[in-house]
């Protein structure tokens, strides 16, 4: 498998097309640009009319986009990326302005630089009916699966986003993690879990649902205060439980995909005001 390669081509003559460009710029087939541009590795950096101040760069899917002097051109290539197949995401309810889907293990929350055809907010945007664009609001780890919302319209991304950040929006999980919780929760229904994540304070409250003698596990719910990058993860595995199936912060002692879903979601509709309740009954792998 070749080696990922960047592009970064300057526009120096108005009117030719964004895929006459990258097809003499790198020696690609037309037909396979066509088919990276869909799969969001391609991106076009507009300046202002003098060309000292870039204003915007945003990814480009229209193979027969006419450029202008002075825009760029940055192509992101990586077989390994493009070669990836997306993953089927369940759509649980369709409420116009946004959308509640069940994500499944190995779909990403977000693209990068070098491709989005992989992420559940591309997955909605090509199987929803009546198309429309998706925008995320908030984020799953890849290996994680379960309830996410997607906006489709930027008001209501604004909207949401910020009910996110205001804790507006009630999240439950549930998780298998190794060992008999018991001994941590010492008799107490829930017990929190704070310690900084990335130098900034975090909270996780736990439970215990049930624990699995046999192979030694406990199903856990799991309430979050704050949002901090695999927090759930950070702080099972600090008290001595990692979540079975974890990879980076687990015991390795298993091979299980990764045992945690987001099963719950309450909010106020932010379209309608009404309450709004989701939830899903995870199948954890046995």
């Amino acid at each position: 498998m070749s080696e990922p390669k960047e592009f970064h081509i300057p526009i120096t003559q108005a009117g030719a097309t964004a895929v006459d460009c990258l097809a003499e710029a790198s020696g690609f087939s037309k037909q396979m640009l066509k088919q990276a541009m869909q799969k969001g590795c391609v991106w076009l950096e507009q300046h202002n009319t003098r060309g000292d101040e870039k204003l915007f760069i945003q990814r480009l899917r229209r193979a027969k986009r006419v450029l202008k002097q002075g825009e760029t051109l940055h192509f992101y290539y990586d077989e390994s990326v493009l070669q990836e197949k997306p993953t089927e995401a369940t759509l649980i309810s369709d409420e116009g302005d946004y959308s509640v889907w069940n994500k499944p293990p190995g779909t990403r929350s977000q693209g990068s630089k070098w491709g989005d055809h992989c992420t559940l907010y591309r997955w909605a945007e090509q199987n929803l009916t009546p198309e429309r664009p998706a925008f995320i609001v908030h984020r799953l780890d890849r290996a994680a699966s379960g309830l996410m919302i997607l906006a489709h319209k930027k008001q209501v991304t604004a909207e949401l986003t910020r009910m996110f950040a205001k804790r507006q929006i009630e999240k439950r999980y549930q998780v298998k993690v190794e060992g008999d919780f018991s001994t941590f929760l010492a008799g107490k229904d829930v017990k929190a879990i704070r310690s900084n994540i990335d130098s900034k304070s975090a909270a996780s409250h736990v439970q215990l649902i049930s624990y699995d003698e046999a192979n030694d596990e406990s199903l856990l719910e799991v309430q979050i205060e704050t949002g901090r990058k695999h927090q759930i993860r950070v702080h099972l595995a600090s008290v001595g439980h990692p979540v079975v199936g974890d990879r980076l912060h687990g015991s390795g002692k298993n091979l299980k995909d990764l045992q945690l879903a987001a099963v719950s979601l309450k909010f106020q509709c932010p379209v309608t005001d009404e309450a709004k309740s989701f939830a899903l009954n995870p199948t954890f792998e046995v």
